[in-house]
């Protein structure tokens, strides 16, 4: 039998569900602009700027892309250092939380809410960082 997942460990797992509802949400917004042969292709071609929102699924895609390797570094840092809980945790939770509310958000255009996710998620990484130390 193996030990449970640690709750920083349990959302490292869920993250990864929100990596592809991050993808799934860019992919469904750019492929019917511009075609299932461009998304089997190898896209070397230029192509004109994404629509509005299927630009903003691809912005919020990159944002994730941007703290997610911070996220999943300081999560095993505390899983391996055996510093799981606290602030840590609690930093954990923020960032998954924001970053949950950051993609609707981000496509619904919704400014200064968004920011404050984005904020609310590095605070999280700043929670998780302090308490690795």
């Amino acid at each position: 039998m193996t030990a449970p997942l640690s709750p920083e460990l349990t959302l490292l797992v869920w993250s990864v569900i929100l990596l592809l509802a991050h993808i799934a949400a860019q992919g469904s917004l750019v492929v019917p602009l511009r075609g299932f042969k461009w998304n089997a292709g190898p896209r070397d071609e230029g192509q004109p700027p994404l629509g509005r929102h299927a630009g903003r699924a691809q912005r919020a895609l990159d944002n994730y892309k941007e703290t997610y390797p911070a996220f999943i570094a300081l999560t095993l840092g505390l899983a391996v250092a055996g510093h799981g809980g606290g602030i840590g945790e609690v930093g954990a939770w923020l960032w998954f939380l924001a970053r949950i509310a950051f993609l609707p958000l981000y496509l619904f255009g919704v400014p200064w809410l968004r920011s404050a996710a984005y904020g609310v998620s590095m605070a999280g990484l700043l929670l998780m960082f302090v308490r690795l130390l």
